[in-house]
């Protein structure tokens, strides 16, 4: 199950209490107040991991709270400090607080912690209130409330290439040939019903070049604003340097026109915003194997008029794979060092 959204509660720990004590031992004339300070209570860290894919652990768990502070004990004993809880997030996981719609934290790289909900401090105990006029002082703290927040998770897949185009333009098949990813393949519409990635690699040791490429699930007319699911798989598309654009030039589409074809999907992403319009893009005419000889030449007049570069390919023989994957390197590695 992909799961790329959820909603969580989080309680810090509350502070403990600080103590009213008197010292009372023997030999010790007039110990004076002894009472400790509450500890303090435990936070609440969210931590990105590449060990995690989706936010589903959060979808059936949405509540999170830390343990409290100790309270002061006699002795001028100060209470142990509470237990933080530690949640695991994927890396491209965006934070918002859902009731004021403030960015908590972006997680761009493993390894990053941040403290989500900070733990409440311990109260005073009596023994900080003593002074030479009051030298027996009864007050004392309650420990202080930990944070408490309502936030909103949202995963955006951290990829260098992203592969769209309508339902069963061949993108699976594509990522399948040039990477180790094995999405499910077939001949329908909508096969692909969560984004794929895959890690392609170019090039032998120790000159490799590796990127990860993700596949879109099949984008509709319609779809910035929700057809087809289209708003959950566009932000997808947000993080990635560079966009391979697959237009189907065989008959088993059912869609006449791939000049057509290429402009819904290129008015959709325009639509939803994000820059997604602006992104350097790659044309590819997919299923040559068996491509109507009209569809493709008509798509290499408008790539020609339009002043698109167009690689033709069939994903399912290999022809002209290798070129369209040498392209994505070459545009991956100049992107990557002109940021």
């Amino acid at each position: 199950m992909f799961v790329d959204e959820a909603k969580i509660r989080v309680k810090a720990g509350n502070g403990g209490n600080g103590c009213v004590a008197f010292r009372r031992e023997k030999f010790v004339p007039r110990g004076g107040p002894s009472g400790g300070d509450g500890g303090r209570g435990g936070d609440v860290v969210m931590e990105s991991s590449e060990k995690h894919n989706t936010l589903v652990h959060f979808r059936f768990n949405p509540e999170y709270k830390a343990e409290r502070g100790r309270h002061g004990e006699g002795s001028n004993r100060t209470g142990r400090e509470g237990e933080a809880v530690i949640l695991k997030v994927p890396v491209g996981t965006i934070v918002h607080d859902e009731l004021t719609g403030e960015l908590v934290h972006d997680f761009s790289g493993p390894d990053e912690r941040v403290i989500i909900a900070r733990g409440g401090r311990g109260g005073r105990g009596n023994a900080r209130f003593a002074t030479s006029t009051h030298q027996a002082p009864r007050e004392h703290e309650e420990g202080f409330p930990g944070e408490e927040r309502v936030l909103r998770l949202e995963l955006k897949l951290l990829a260098d290439v992203g592969l769209v185009g309508f339902p069963n333009a061949g993108k699976s098949t594509l990522i399948s040939r040039i990477s180790a990813a094995r999405p499910k393949i077939a001949d329908y519409p909508f096969t692909t019903l969560q984004p794929n990635l895959g890690v392609v690699v170019v090039g032998e040791p120790p000159d490799e070049f590796s990127f990860v490429v993700a596949d879109i699930p099949g984008l509709i007319e319609g779809a910035s604003e929700g057809a087809g699911l289209g708003t959950q798989f566009l932000r997808h598309i947000e993080r990635t340097r560079l966009l391979v654009h697959l237009v189907d030039v065989s008959d088993a589409s059912g869609r006449p026109d791939p000049t057509k074809d290429y402009e819904v999907i290129t008015n959709e992403l325009a639509n939803f915003g994000a820059g997604l319009d602006a992104k350097p893009t790659v044309v590819v005419a997919s299923k040559i194997d068996i491509a109507n000889p009209d569809k493709l030449a008509k798509l290499k007049r408008y790539c020609k008029r339009k002043k698109l570069e167009l690689f033709a390919i069939s994903a399912v023989t290999g022809e002209g794979v290798e070129e369209v994957k040498q392209e994505m390197a070459k545009r991956v590695d100049q992107l990557a060092a002109s940021r």
